[in-house]
């Protein structure tokens, strides 16, 4: 859910690659198994207590582990546990909407008080339009801020149920970030809109028709909506958060209805892979849509629930994900033929405003150099990552 990370990854993208990128050409190297345990082993190092990946080269897969699922117990993380996966939910959310414009039941440049005129009325009705929405260009205020504004906050949003049209409300209710469509600015406030949009023109939930569209017809069995459940069904890693008594605390169990449509799912790093695989090669959207969901605004290679990076090796699309504890990574070749998705079980860890945590150098290493081999990560210097910190506004 944390709109810091696109900003961060985007800012590793412009120090990796400052020139146009080209098609994304070799890949990792013959001996990668060892080399992508020895470089999550790394993060581990760094201070993480548990990580995992799946890496995909053409028909080779690798399944990396490291660390602890639990710090109590010392359980050590096994291959396809599953994780919250955050804002990558909004990919799935995305496609989806995608998929009824392409049946024309939604309109990409409609103003979405045409769909929700009790929720959404006035001028922001009348100007926001579902594109704005999927790109982030609404310029309506993102609820997360003001859901969590201290310590409190982030314990009691896990003990709290929350109605999706409660945290638009909140979202309305906050400062707008900009007019609409003037500029990119990250809201989940977007995707619950998106998400009740979905539901408005379709007659369902909208988790029903992700699962009907998307997560059934690609056979993803470990991916799913928490919502209210507390729990993460089947093996997964805890979620922590350093603490201020400076311990290590479990927000494992959480209720994810503060999420929604904007980042309740939680999946593996198969699924995950299946799934960019299957959108990018056009088994989830027709050419025309996929191109709607890669025309990037601004700098910053937001599409339609889909960003893009560039690394040393070639331009890469996918989304990343972070909730109270847990942060997901996913990044695919334009073919689909290289992929990783890589997941950790701490987040706001305290860093430097200048300089970079050695987790953050240790993972981004991971990142590049499963995607584009061993000397690819040393071509640049990892930025200070923002991934949390002063626990009065972790948000």
């Amino acid at each position: 859910m944390q709109r810091r990370t696109l900003i961060a990854l985007a800012a590793v993208a412009t120090l990796i690659a400052p020139a146009a990128a080209s098609p994304a050409t070799a890949g990792p190297p013959g001996d990668t198994g060892r080399t992508l345990q020895a470089k999550l082993d790394a993060v581990i190092a760094a201070g993480m207590p548990g990580a995992f990946a799946e890496v995909r080269d053409r028909r080779r897969t690798w399944t990396p582990t490291a660390g602890v699922a639990d710090v109590a117990t010392g359980a050590p993380v096994r291959d396809g546990m599953r994780h919250r996966v955050g804002s990558i939910t909004k990919t799935f959310v995305s496609a989806t909407v995608l998929q009824l414009a392409g049946e024309r039941r939604i309109g990409l440049d409609t103003p979405i008080g045409r769909y929700l005129p009790r929720l959404v009325p006035g001028e922001v009705g009348r100007q926001v339009t579902v594109r704005m929405l999927l790109n982030h260009t609404s310029g309506i205020g993102d609820y997360d801020t003001e859901l969590i504004k201290t310590v409190d906050d982030i314990v009691r949003l896990g003990e709290t149920t929350f109605a999706p049209s409660e945290l638009v409300r909140i979202g309305l209710g906050a400062a707008p970030t900009g007019e609409p469509g003037a500029a990119f600015s990250y809201s989940n406030t977007n995707y619950i809109l998106a998400g009740l949009i979905v539901e408005k023109v379709t007659g369902h939930s909208y988790r029903a028709e992700v699962q009907r569209r998307i997560i059934r017809p690609l056979g993803l069995r470990d991916t799913y909506f928490q919502g209210s459940d507390l729990g993460i069904r089947g093996p997964h890693m805890h979620a922590y958060v350093p603490w201020v008594d400076g311990d290590l605390r479990d927000f494992t169990r959480y209720n994810m209805t503060w999420a929604w449509a904007a980042g309740e799912l939680i999946s593996t790093g198969r699924d995950l892979n299946v799934f960019y695989r299957a959108l990018l090669t056009g088994r989830v959207l027709s050419p025309a849509l996929l191109a709607e969901m890669q025309t990037a605004t601004g700098a910053e290679g937001y599409g339609l629930g889909l960003y893009s990076v560039d690394l040393p090796c070639g331009r890469f699309w996918g989304h990343d994900g972070g909730t109270v504890g847990h942060q997901t990574v996913s990044w695919h070749s334009p073919d689909g033929e290289r992929q990783v998705t890589y997941a950790h079980s701490m987040a706001w860890y305290q860093t430097s405003p200048t300089e970079p945590h050695p987790i953050d150098v240790a993972y981004v290493d991971f990142l590049v150099t499963a995607l584009c081999g061993t000397g690819a990560a040393q071509t640049f210097t990892a930025p200070a990552l923002p991934r949390t910190v002063d626990l009065t506004r972790p948000f």
